[in-house]
C-alpha cells in the first residue's frame, strides 16, 4: 500500500464529496459562509478516519461517505461556534480569518447552525433512501457524540469552567468529550455502516476515546509551546481564556508522558482491528506523532 497516495485520495474524495453539497446558491452569503469555512484548509481527519475504519471492517466507501461528510459538516460547525467573541474570540483558523471575521457575527452563527443541521440532512438522506437500520444507527450515534454524550456537553463543561479551580475528573470529562465525541463517532460509524457487530463497534470506540483525548493533550501542549504561525491560530489562548489544561494541572512533561502512553494504546488498538501495516494503523501514526 502507498499510505501517501491512499490518504491524498481518500481526502480527495471527501472533498469532491464536500464540493457537491456546498454548491452555493440562494441566499448565496450562508452558503458562502458554510463553504469558506469547510474549506479553509482542514486535514479532513474525521471523514478519513470513518473511511479507514468501514475499509477495516469491509464496508463500501460509497456507502459510508454521506456520513463522513455529515460529520466534517458538525465539525466545521463547531469551530465556528468555538471562535466567536462569546467562546474564544479568536480572529483566525487555519491561518485565515474567522467566519465571523470574513462576513460578520450573525452569518456567523447562521452559517454554524447550517452546517449542523444540512450535516443530518445528508446522513438521513442515504438513510430514507436505503431503508437499512444501520444508516440510522450511524445518524442516532454522530447526534449523540456531537451533543449529550460529546462534544456539545463536554463543551458546555468547557464554557462554564473558565477562570474557576477544577479537579482532575471535571478536567478528564470536558478533553473526553469535547474533542472525544466526534473522533468515536468517525471510528465507530464506519464501522457501523460496514456491518461490523457491536464488540468490534465497542474497541472503535475505545480506539475514538483514547485518540480524542491524546489530541487534545497534544492541543494543550502545542499551545504552550508552538507558534502562531505553525498552528494558523493564537497560542497560549487556554491562558488568555483562564483555562485549566492538562499541561497547566500537570506540567508540561507528564502531559507529554500521558500524550505517548495514549499514542502507544491507540496504535495497539488500530493495528488489531485494521491489520498491521494497513491503513488505519498507519494513518493513526501518522496523527500522533506530532510531538517527541
Amino acid at each position: 500500500m502507498d499510505f501517501k497516495n491512499e490518504l491524498e485520495r481518500k481526502i480527495n474524495v471527501v472533498n469532491d464529496e464536500l464540493h457537491k453539497y456546498l454548491e452555493v446558491r440562494y441566499p448565496e452569503i450562508i452558503f458562502q459562509a458554510m463553504g469558506y469555512s469547510v474549506f479553509a484548509g482542514g486535514k479532513r481527519l474525521r471523514p478519513v478516519l470513518m473511511l479507514a475504519s468501514c475499509e477495516a471492517e469491509g464496508g463500501r466507501e460509497e456507502d459510508v461517505l454521506p456520513f463522513a461528510c455529515g460529520l466534517e459538516m458538525i465539525h466545521t460547525y463547531s469551530l465556528i461556534h468555538d471562535d466567536l467573541p462569546e467562546m474564544d474570540n479568536d480572529d483566525f483558523r487555519r491561518g485565515k480569518p474567522t467566519c465571523h471575521k470574513k462576513f460578520d457575527q450573525g452569518v456567523a452563527v447562521l452559517a454554524g447552525d447550517g452546517l449542523l443541521t444540512y450535516a443530518f440532512e445528508v446522513m438521513l438522506k442515504k438513510a430514507c433512501t436505503d431503508f437499512d437500520s444501520k444508516y440510522v444507527r450511524a445518524a442516532e450515534n454522530t447526534a449523540r457524540l456531537s451533543g449529550s454524550d460529546g462534544m456539545l456537553v463536554g463543551q458546555v463543561v468547557d464554557v462554564v469552567s473558565e477562570g474557576k479551580v477544577i479537579d482532575a475528573d471535571t478536567l478528564a470529562y470536558i478533553h473526553k468529550n469535547k474533542t472525544g465525541g466526534l473522533i468515536k463517532a468517525a471510528l465507530m460509524n464506519g464501522a457501523i455502516v460496514a456491518g461490523a457487530d457491536d464488540r468490534r463497534i465497542a474497541q472503535y470506540e475505545l480506539m475514538g476515546e483514547k485518540l480524542g483525548l491524546a489530541f487534545q493533550i497534544m492541543d494543550d501542549i502545542l499551545d504552550v509551546t508552538s507558534t502562531e504561525e505553525t498552528l494558523g491560530k493564537p497560542v497560549f489562548s487556554d491562558e488568555k481564556n483562564h483555562k485549566v489544561t492538562y499541561v497547566s494541572m500537570y506540567g508540561l512533561e507528564k502531559a507529554k508522558e500521558e500524550y505517548l502512553k495514549l499514542c502507544r494504546e491507540v496504535n495497539e488498538i488500530a493495528g488489531k482491528l485494521g491489520g498491521e501495516g494497513g491503513f488505519l494503523q498507519t494513518y493513526c501514526e501518522s496523527l500522533v506523532n506530532r510531538i517527541n
